[in-house]
């Protein structure tokens, strides 16, 4: 099984040539490249959510906005059609008041959410559960109070089922945000390679190996449960010296040991 997570750069960022009309084709033809089965995408406008949904024409899809009457789903989980049928789906906000939509809390800077999906592996008899997210990007006490709750979240199945939690965490692994998954019993999908290279930077503001700040590693794809990561991937693609989003797309293949 082949996992993504992506963030797209919301589409109404005032980004001049690197606006989501002059690389959404690009960015849909990067995914289409790596054939994932199941995509974690943040920082989705509705705009971008429809482009995508016509584009991968061969995948289902479910979102979660993050106000009462929002219309652009932040956070998005797609899967291949013929390859899983869902089972169940939910979500909660990053905050003290998880099940209140559109509330945030501590030190947070906007609105954070988490959303998930049970998903069926066709002709199987497996299922896994796929959490997408993305932690604040200011708040330090935030982050730390958000992997909480999603770890409270995620320990409530079984040790031995397969889940997997995606997203921009906006921390690197020295933090404590990412220390709490790690000692949650969450597996970091890159580092649990065999000879990982360093994976610098995930964030590079549309510049590539040209950015020279050192952000280092903030978007992940955990696992936990009866998963083995196999294979790993910062997907550095460009064309023309552009780049489908302001951060590197990551991707993780897995397999189910009995």
């Amino acid at each position: 099984m082949r996992i993504m997570s992506c963030n797209i750069r919301y589409s109404a960022a005032q980004d001049g040539e690197n606006a989501w009309p002059y690389r959404r084709e690009f960015a849909a033809e990067v995914i289409l490249s790596r054939a994932p089965d199941v995509i974690c995408f943040q920082e989705m406008s509705r705009e971008q959510y429809l482009f995508l949904r016509q584009r991968l024409a061969d995948y289902d899809a479910v979102a979660m906005v993050d106000t009462p009457t929002g219309q652009s789903p932040q956070n998005a989980v797609f899967w291949r059609r013929d390859g899983f049928s869902p089972v169940s789906t939910g979500g909660y906000w990053l905050s003290e008041t998880p099940h209140v939509a559109g509330t945030k809390s501590w030190d947070s800077n906007n609105i954070r959410l988490a959303n998930w999906v049970r998903l069926a592996i066709a002709g199987s008899g497996l299922e896994v559960r796929v959490i997408g997210t993305h932690l604040d990007h200011r708040g330090q006490t935030a982050r730390e109070q958000q992997a909480r709750i999603i770890n409270e979240d995620a320990a409530v199945y079984p040790e031995d089922y397969p889940q997997f939690l995606c997203g921009d965490m906006n921390a690197t692994g020295d933090n404590p945000a990412i220390v709490s998954f790690l000692e949650a019993g969450w597996v970091d999908t890159y580092s649990a390679l065999p000879d990982a290279p360093d994976p610098g930077n995930t964030f590079h503001n549309f510049r590539g190996p040209a950015f020279e700040e050192q952000v280092g590693k903030i978007d992940w794809i955990f696992a936990r449960g009866r998963v083995r990561p196999v294979g790993a991937e910062i997907v550095r693609d460009t064309r023309d010296g552009r780049y489908p989003s302001d951060h590197y797309f990551v991707a993780a293949d897995v397999e189910f040991p009995s």
